[in-house]
C-alpha cells in the first residue's frame, strides 16, 4: 500500500464518522453516542479536507517518482523504414523544434512504447558534431549558432528571429537538410542517447 493509499484509507474512516456512520460496520451511530456530535462532525469534515490535500500531494510525488523511473528506463527512439517513409518534407525551411516534433510523431505513442523523445538540441548537436553548425559571437556578446559553409551547402538556412524588438540569429532546415536528418536518423538518435547522459545547454530557439 502506497502512502497516498494509506492516507486515503484513513480519510474514508474520517468521512464516515463525519457523516454519522460507524466506520467499522457501516451502521448509523446512535443518537447520544459521543461520536454523534455536531462539533465532532465539523472537526471530522475539517480533518477530511486536510487528508484530501495530503492525498493529492502524495499522489503527485508518487507520479513524479514513477515518471522519473520510466524516464530512466526509456529506450532510444526507434523508427522502421516504413515509418521513415511517412515523413512529410516541407518545401520551406522549418526550425529544429518542428523538425524534432515531426520525427517523433512517426513513432506514434512514445509514452506507451517507453521511448525517449528526440529533441531539437539532439538534432543541433549532431550538426555541430558534423561540422555543419558552429558557435560565433553575436552583437550582444553572447554566442549563437551559425551554419558553416558545409552546413549551408547541406541546406541549413540562417534567419533572424525578432524577440522583444531584438534580432537573434536562428537556423532553419530546408527540404534538403530535412532529408539529411532522415537519411542519418540512426546517427542522430545515437547522438541523442549520448546527449541524454550529458548536460548540454542550448538556449531556446524562436519559432515563427
Amino acid at each position: 500500500m502506497t502512502e497516498s493509499e494509506k492516507i486515503a484509507y484513513a480519510k474514508m474512516f474520517i468521512d464516515k464518522l463525519a457523516n454519522g456512520i460507524n466506520p467499522l460496520d457501516d451502521t448509523p451511530i446512535p443518537d447520544g453516542d459521543v461520536a454523534n456530535n455536531i462539533r465532532l462532525s465539523r472537526c471530522f469534515f475539517y480533518v477530511s479536507e486536510i487528508l484530501r490535500q495530503a492525498v493529492e500531494r502524495e499522489r503527485k510525488k508518487e507520479k513524479k517518482k514513477l515518471e522519473k523511473e520510466l524516464k530512466k528506463n526509456r529506450v532510444p527512439l526507434s523508427l522502421t523504414e516504413e515509418e521513415l517513409q511517412k515523413f512529410e518534407y516541407t518545401d520551406f525551411p522549418i526550425n529544429s523544434t518542428l523538425l524534432a516534433r515531426k520525427i517523433n510523431a512517426l513513432a506514434g505513442d512514445l509514452r506507451a512504447k517507453n521511448m525517449a523523445r528526440l529533441s531539437r538540441r539532439n538534432i543541433t548537436k549532431w550538426f555541430i558534431n558534423m561540422g555543419m553548425i558552429e558557435w560565433r559571437e553575436w552583437e550582444d556578446g553572447k554566442y549563437k549558432r551559425y551554419p558553416t559553409k558545409a552546413g549551408e551547402e547541406a541546406g541549413l538556412v540562417l534567419k533572424y528571429w525578432n524577440s522583444y524588438g531584438k534580432n537573434s540569429p536562428i537556423i532553419e532546415f530546408s527540404k534538403e537538410a530535412q532529408k539529411l536528418v532522415i537519411d542519418n536518423i540512426e546517427a542522430v538518435i545515437e547522438t541523442a542517447a549520448v546527449d541524454s547522459a550529458e548536460s548540454f545547454d542550448i538556449e531556446e530557439e524562436g519559432e515563427e
